[in-house]
């Protein structure tokens, strides 16, 4: 049976954990939002009640 046979297999473990912590964090922190957000004032629009025509 292959898979009792560490050798090849804790290799691709070591490369691909490799690749999760050192290539790929980078690529993620390196994005950058096409629109940054903006703040929101803190005064509540005014509301007005909704006229139900069915009543």
């Amino acid at each position: 049976m292959p898979q009792l046979n560490p050798a090849p297999w804790f290799a691709t473990l070591v490369f691909s954990w490799f690749i999760f912590l050192v290539v790929i964090p980078p690529k993620i922190l390196a994005h950058t939002y096409p629109n940054e957000p903006t703040t929101q004032s803190t005064e509540k629009p005014p509301t007005t009640p909704w006229a139900w025509p069915w009543h």
